[in-house]
């Protein structure tokens, strides 16, 4: 009896002194520490175990690191374009972008995302296409290939990719694999041995010096870049495995969305690459000329490459999501898996409604996480109320995170509409001005919406009482999830 009261004042003690940390050192935002304090409060033995692996913040001298390196690539660059943008000397290839010169010099100002209108882009809508065109990418280059995935599966799919790459390596083309240690855990260096061998690169973006326990597991790289000499790069939401060419039994179809781009703004996604290899890998990359080529004439779509993470002064993706959808003026359509909101991203899609643009969000039927699924669900009724439009994708998974505004501009990226997204993870987005690309983009939607069903306001108050509770309870801990 002595033994339990004595672990229950050490267990009280512990929870007391990182309450006081979450409260008066961490200086977060209210909801977050709410949040924290009720897991304290609820889960009073595994509430700090659950904090050390999820809730410690990213150590700050790491975030300066990441953010001057990034800042050292392209700060001429942009202050350059500011000023450009301010005193008018842009001309823009489509005059249209006039419209969103705010959202560009924002993007500017707050992601170092420099503005390039060369670019020509191909957008994929499912795995097979899209690792095919990768594939042969891979097979052409000539100098390097760089490839960054939050998750890398040492299946089918991931076994066929190493392949190309041992044979690229062979023949003097430098490899770099970099790939997240909790997206991809189970995934051992062992698979990469031959590839090593042949004269490759592989690092793991914070791996963890205990088994079991990884203190940084919460700051995920959810990136997904691939960049082959400096003149080809793919960014989207696919990952590198089976399930994403529809193999997995319990998904079924995979329905995502990604873009292969050639021209200006692959440099900027070579930058990223560059910026996250020289932080996680101990063989650092020397920048040359070489990984930053001169770009033919290849487009004239214009682009952002706009990154966030925890290294960032503020969620810049967040905030690109928030100002184009105040841009809007018609419609907004929006795809992502997971769907939690914060209170700005919420109050712009009120807004939007209530000024009587056309919202339509779609979400995947079937939930791959059961918690973050129920607590997306808990956000629907008060945008039902003011007529936004929900649908349910029904065809497999939903995982395409996209954002078309009035078919002239669009969002594809890693970013989900989610406050994980926001504050915890690494990610990246194309910002595309561009009215073929926005309206190729509406077009794969209203396909979509033909395998999916409505989520009416009267449907949603039908649910049961126990998936009302559900939705509630994981409502409270959405800030963290």
């Amino acid at each position: 009896m002595m033994l339990i009261h004595l672990l229950y004042i050490v267990t009280f003690s512990i929870d007391l002194v990182t309450a006081g940390v979450i409260i008066f050192l961490e200086r977060r935002d209210a909801a977050v520490t709410w949040a924290w304090l009720m897991v304290l409060l609820f889960v009073p033995i595994g509430g700090f175990l659950l904090y050390l692996l999820l809730g410690k913040k990213l150590n700050g001298v790491k975030m300066y690191r990441i953010r001057r390196m990034q800042r050292e690539f392209v700060n001429a660059i942009v202050e350059a374009q500011k000023t450009n943008l301010r005193e008018g000397n842009i001309e823009f290839y489509d005059p249209f972008v006039q419209r969103y010169q705010d959202l560009i010099y924002m993007n500017l100002v707050s992601s170092y995302a420099v503005f390039t209108q060369d670019n020509r882009v191909e957008v994929f809508y499912d795995g097979q296409s899209k690792f095919i065109s990768l594939l042969d990418t891979i097979r052409q280059a000539k100098h390097h290939i760089h490839l960054e995935y939050y998750i890398f599966r040492p299946d089918r799919l991931g076994r066929q990719l190493v392949s190309a790459l041992i044979q690229k390596a062979n023949e003097g083309v430098e490899v770099r694999v970099l790939y997240d240690a909790v997206g991809s855990k189970g995934l051992h260096m062992d698979f990469f041995g031959d590839l090593i061998q042949a004269g490759g690169y592989v690092a793991r973006f914070f791996p963890s010096i205990f088994p079991f326990f990884n203190p940084r597991m919460n700051h995920r790289n959810h990136r997904k870049l691939a960049i082959i000499d400096g003149r080809v790069g793919y960014i989207g939401g696919f990952n590198i495995g089976d399930e994403y060419l529809g193999r997995d039994v319990r998904f079924g179809a995979w329905r995502d969305t990604h873009l292969k781009i050639e021209g200006t703004s692959v440099l900027e996604m070579q930058a990223l690459f560059l910026m996250d290899w020289n932080f996680a890998s101990k063989k650092r990359l020397r920048v040359t000329d070489d990984y930053f080529p001169l770009q033919p004439d290849t487009g004239d779509v214009g682009v952002q490459i706009v990154s966030s993470g925890p290294n960032s002064r503020s969620e810049t993706i967040r905030n690109a999501y928030v100002k184009m959808i105040y841009l809007a003026k018609r419609q907004i359509l929006i795809q992502s898996p997971y769907f939690i909101p914060d209170e700005s991203l919420l109050t712009a899609l009120k807004t939007a409604a209530l000024s009587g643009v056309d919202v339509r969000i779609m979400l995947p039927d079937k939930p791959d996480h059961y918690l973050v699924y129920f607590a997306s669900r808990f956000y629907l009724a008060e945008l039902l109320e003011v007529g936004v439009k929900f649908y349910l994708y029904k065809n497999g998974f939903l995982h395409a995170k996209t954002v078309v505004i009035d078919s002239e501009l669009a969002s594809v990226g890693t970013a989900n509409l989610d406050i994980r997204s926001f504050k915890l993870n690494f990610e990246v987005n194309a910002v595309l001005y561009d009215s073929r690309i926005a309206c190729r983009l509406a077009e794969l939607f209203y396909t979509d919406i033909e395998k999916s069903s409505e989520l009416t306001r009267e449907l949603y108050q039908k649910r049961p009482h126990a998936v009302r509770i559900a939705e509630s309870c994981a409502r409270l801990l959405s800030p963290i999830l």
